[in-house]
């Protein structure tokens, strides 16, 4: 069935936009041209907006390694459990839970508005990244195309650029991606914490399995391309075993991935309720524990994670991996939990980031134990 015989016009009578889109009720939204669903795309609403400024100011203090982002797409059809962004749909009257899966906003007009703001005299040409909240390469990206023209618009103007997906769809854009490398420094992330495809289908049901992303790694290394790897989250109690671990770094490494950074899963408000209502429907047996080890917090105890950091230390030395970056929380030896929430932002595995982004390298993981047992009391 065509595209646009599915469409609902703005001009469409609240009645039918809330029929085919109960949330839709709850709009409009700024710039909101028409609201589509198709069964392409079964239970998934697409709102396309015009957008007035695509470039996002990262907020100061943040110790994010860029200043600059793009978000073409908001919302997001890869239905993590555990993304860290789900709070960001409340900011347009959305939930974080269902409507985070499943109502996605577009900026149909993003590569027009970018060509716009990076030709203005004030533009530093400073790194943008793309993919810092919701994938820029989900489903979605297959029918509206909006990547190819924000990949030129941004090597065109001599703006370093960054990418971070779980999509396949990526390798489409190798060829552009190896034009735009050429013009200005590129990073390239991959986000892959595990290869139980199983779990994964689970946990992150609307993205391409760990088997198809490590062939995209492989992929982009073989197009001369730089790829790291954010292994995170690492899951407590269903993926951070050394069985797990071991074969996650091993395929990475098989692969050819640059540069690893592994983190244990983080709970923000918005996602911490969607995901403890899943492993307690999913796992009920470790509902307590998971209760126990994070606590009030976003984090998991400050225990677990030198734990963890441990392991992940252990089999990066293992698979090749010795002298990257290595694990997200740097100061679990020390400092607040809000101390240590600021410096996972800062750490992105080599190759990830353009290498001439001009910020000072992160500084080494904090000492963790090295023993192979997981602590028990959490």
């Amino acid at each position: 069935m065509r595209w646009d015989a599915q469409e609902l016009e703005r001009g469409d009578s609240p009645a039918a936009v809330s029929a085919a889109s109960p949330t839709a009720a709850l709009l409009p939204l700024a710039g909101l041209v028409r609201t589509v669903s198709t069964p392409e795309f079964a239970g998934i609403t697409f709102h396309e907006v015009t957008a007035k400024s695509v470039l996002n100011k990262v907020v100061a203090g943040s110790r994010m390694p860029f200043d600059w982002t793009i978000n073409p797409y908001r919302g997001c059809s890869h239905a993590c459990v555990y993304c860290f962004a789900r709070k960001s749909h409340t900011y347009l009257d959305f939930d974080a839970g269902l409507d985070f899966d499943s109502q996605v906003v577009v900026k149909i007009n993003a590569a027009e508005v970018l060509r716009t703001e990076l030709a203005k005299p004030s533009w530093r040409h400073e790194h943008v990244a793309l993919g810092t909240n919701t994938d820029p390469y989900q489903r979605a990206e297959g029918r509206y195309q909006l990547m190819p023209g924000i990949i030129g618009a941004l090597a065109d103007s001599g703006t370093p650029l960054s990418i971070l997906t779980k999509g396949t769809l990526l390798a489409r854009d190798i060829p552009l991606l190896k034009h735009a490398a050429a013009q200005v420094p590129v990073g390239v992330g991959i986000s892959l914490a595990m290869t139980n495809g199983q779990l994964s289908e689970a946990v992150e049901p609307g993205t391409p399995g760990p088997r198809a992303r490590l062939k995209l790694i492989s992929r982009l290394r073989e197009a001369g391309l730089p790829c790291g790897v954010m292994a995170m989250p690492i899951l407590p109690w269903l993926s951070d075993s050394d069985e797990a671990l071991d074969s996650l770094f091993g395929a990475l490494a098989a692969a050819g991935a640059t540069g690893v950074t592994a983190g244990a899963l983080y709970l923000k408000p918005g996602t911490r309720e969607w995901f403890m209502q899943w492993i307690a429907r999913e796992h009920p047996q470790l509902a307590g524990k998971y209760r126990r080890l994070y606590g009030s917090g976003s984090y998991a105890s400050k225990e677990y994670r030198a734990w963890l950091a441990g392991r992940v230390r252990y089999f990066k030395d293992l698979h090749g991996f010795s002298g990257s970056q290595g694990f997200s929380h740097r100061d679990v030896d020390g400092g607040s939990d809000h101390d240590n929430a600021r410096e996972e932002e800062a750490q992105y595995p080599a190759g990830s980031i353009p290498a001439t982004a001009g910020h000072a390298s992160p500084r080494h993981a904090g000492a963790a134990r090295s023993g192979t047992a997981q602590p028990t009391l959490f």
